[in-house]
């Protein structure tokens, strides 16, 4: 072992909060060009000094992925990756986040999904077999016992619960669709999210029911609206990404936590702003 990193090592495993406290912070001021020795330190043999390894380790990434989130806010664009920017959005706000083996379901499920639809008879459409597969099998569905949770709204939750609120269940609908080479847009519909795979709207909060424009017009009737075409439209990204925030903007506001209200509040007009 260098001898740098066993000082460190020791140091973070000393038996004086005060020391592991001055330690970490030292080492959080490094910053991300440092975070392969970070990485090195959070897998040492010494429980206690990876430990505290780890939890610097995730707050320079946290803190690299808030930066980030917030320089897409001011560019994003129709050219923009939204998964990308999902994935930084959640990093941002869920310490400790493995976005990699999030990805690596989605590219699992993505591959089965394309191997089902190659294989499948000209009977069944695309939004059926993919219903049944993410619907069905893998029990993806709307979390309607806890709806405002912010959870909902952040993707990894959603995999790991297999419950989202309609935008976050649609955007799993469109990043798993894309890996198996179909198109899947979401509509902004007010009042309920909706996902749309070419002439087919289909929601992904109820099981994949394939929806009607009459289904659609009751949904805006009770909320005193009218139906009309524009409101069935593909959503643009900066529209998908804006709802997004405006659900965790809610959600953090009816739980109290300010901090994080205040956060995407900064974001939200900062995306706003970007014309």
């Amino acid at each position: 072992m260098h001898p740098q990193k066993e000082a460190l090592v020791r140091l973070l495993a000393d038996d004086d909060e005060s020391t592991v406290h001055l330690v970490k912070v030292q080492l959080a001021q490094v910053g991300s060009e440092q975070l392969a020795d970070l990485r090195d330190l959070a897998n040492c043999d010494n429980p206690a000094a990876a430990l505290h390894a780890r939890d610097v380790l995730h707050a320079v990434i946290q803190n690299e992925a808030v930066t980030q989130f917030e320089a897409l806010c001011a560019t994003f664009d129709e050219q923009s990756d939204l998964e990308e920017a999902c994935w930084l959005l959640s990093t941002s706000l869920l310490r400790g986040l493995d976005t990699v083996s999030c990805c690596q379901r989605l590219d699992i499920w993505g591959a089965e999904l394309e191997r089902r639809l190659r294989r499948s008879s000209h009977e069944k459409s695309h939004v059926e077999i993919m219903t049944d597969f993410l619907a069905n099998e893998l029990t993806f569905t709307g979390n309607t016992e806890d709806y405002y949770h912010e959870e909902n709204s952040l993707l990894p939750c959603v995999l790991d619960s297999r419950k989202g609120v309609p935008i976050t269940l649609v955007l799993l609908y469109m990043f798993i669709g894309r890996r198996a080479g179909i198109s899947i847009g979401g509509v902004n519909l007010p009042g309920h999210f909706l996902a749309r795979h070419g002439a087919v709207l289909f929601d992904p909060f109820h099981g994949g029911r394939v929806m009607t424009q009459r289904d659609c017009a009751e949904i805006l009737r009770r909320q005193n609206k009218q139906l009309e075409a524009w409101h069935l439209h593909v959503a643009t990204q900066r529209q998908i990404l804006t709802r997004t925030l405006a659900n965790l903007l809610y959600a953090y506001h009816r739980c109290g936590n300010q901090v994080l209200y205040q956060r995407l509040k900064r974001w939200s007009h900062i995306l706003c702003g970007n014309t």
